[in-house]
């Protein structure tokens, strides 16, 4: 993939509050289209609050010197985020209803809905697309079968079909292997792998090193509502700027274009 100069997500000094609590103060940022990035940091280091933001269910405090860009604009037009740029979060996951079908909860996506309802009827084409989605991530068996009955590594897949629909600019996850075991771990890092061939820009926003596919040039390390860190892969995950990240002490082993963390001894 071609790196882009034109930034997706611009944030200048942004202002963000979780109910009473301030998560950013000062926050400055940039991301670009073209770029493979992950967001790095340890549980409480704003990294669900920054999803919020970009789906626009919190909003930064207006204030001068401030802002946020989404897609080049302040007041993105909500059909035109849906369409360039897909995401799936914890929040999201939890909000699917129990009985939906999988087949229903992808082409929902077309209507901006969790689920179809009565008045949505998909076209052919959608439906052609929805299948092609399922097919692509090993999971058009599973097309007829309720939410409820999935397994953590089917329901994040399906939702990741989900956010793919519209064929976006940009694929953001949150903590994407979060609660999944070796092999749906693997399994899913794989088809990650196989998506960087495309098109959409990934942004994986992890805690969790070892999930940091190959395909990722830029970490980004968030502290305390505060990027820590910026830079190549390379350069970002060793063992004395994750010591700092995470408050322990480690070492990290690398093996096939990935790195595992280790204490250090």
């Amino acid at each position: 993939m071609t790196e882009s100069t034109h930034p997706w997500l611009e944030m200048e000094a942004v202002e963000a509050w979780i109910e009473t609590r301030c998560v950013f103060h000062n926050l400055t940022l940039s991301l670009r289209t073209g770029e493979h990035t992950a967001i790095l940091g340890p549980n409480g280091s704003g990294k669900s609050t920054l999803v919020r933001l970009i789906d626009r269910s919190i909003h930064p405090v207006v204030k001068p010197g401030s802002h946020l860009r989404l897609l080049g604009s302040d007041l993105p037009l909500q059909w035109e985020l849906r369409r360039r740029i897909g995401l799936v979060s914890t929040e999201l996951e939890q909000r699917v209803p129990r009985r939906v079908r999988v087949i229903d909860l992808v082409l929902s996506a077309f209507f901006g809905s969790i689920g179809l309802r009565q008045d949505q009827t998909p076209s052919n084409t959608q439906l052609d697309r929805a299948f092609q989605l399922l097919e692509l991530f090993d999971i058009a068996e599973l097309a007829q079968e309720r939410w409820t009955c999935l397994s953590d590594g089917q329901r994040r897949r399906v939702l990741i079909a989900r956010a793919l629909v519209h064929q976006p600019d940009v694929l953001v996850l949150d903590e994407p292997t979060n609660a999944l075991d070796l092999r749906a771990k693997h399994r899913l890092l794989n088809q990650l792998r196989q998506l960087c061939q495309s098109q959409t820009t990934l942004v994986m926003i992890t805690h969790q090193v070892e999930a940091i596919i190959p395909e990722i040039t830029r970490v980004i390390c968030l502290k305390d509502g505060a990027v820590m860190q910026d830079g190549p892969k390379d350069h970002i995950l060793n063992g004395q700027a994750l010591t700092t990240l995470f408050d322990t002490s480690l070492q990290v082993i690398e093996a096939g274009g990935y790195r595992q963390v280790m204490p250090l001894s």
